[in-house]
C-alpha cells in the first residue's frame, strides 16, 4: 500500500500542477487581453481630452482677464475709500490739536 501511494501522489500532484499551470496561462492571456481594451479607452479618453484643450485654454485665458479687471476694480475702490478715511482722520486730528 506504501509503495502504490508513493508512486501515485506524485503523479496526482504533476497532474494538478499542470492544470495549475495551464489556468495561470488561461488567466494571464485574459489579464493581457483585458490590458489591451483598457489601452484603447485610455487612449481613446486622451484623444477626447486633447480637442477640448483649446477650449480649456480659451476659458483659462478669458478668467485670468476678468480677475485681472476685477482686482484693478477693487484695487480703485479700497484706494478711494483709504483716502476718505485718511482725510477724515486727518480732520478729527486738526480738530483735536487746536
Amino acid at each position: 500500500m506504501l509503495n502504490f501511494l508513493q508512486t501515485l501522489l506524485p503523479i496526482i500532484i504533476y497532474f494538478l500542477l499542470i492544470i495549475l499551470i495551464i489556468v495561470g496561462i488561461i488567466l494571464g492571456i485574459r489579464a493581457i487581453q483585458t490590458l489591451n481594451r483598457i489601452d484603447k479607452v485610455v487612449d481613446d479618453v486622451n484623444d477626447k481630452v486633447q480637442t477640448l484643450n483649446g477650449l480649456f485654454n480659451v476659458i483659462d485665458f478669458t478668467t485670468d482677464k476678468i480677475v485681472s479687471v476685477t482686482d484693478k476694480v477693487v484695487d480703485g475702490i479700497s484706494g478711494l475709500i483709504r483716502k476718505v478715511f485718511k482725510k477724515r482722520h486727518k480732520e478729527i486730528d486738526n480738530e483735536e490739536d487746536e
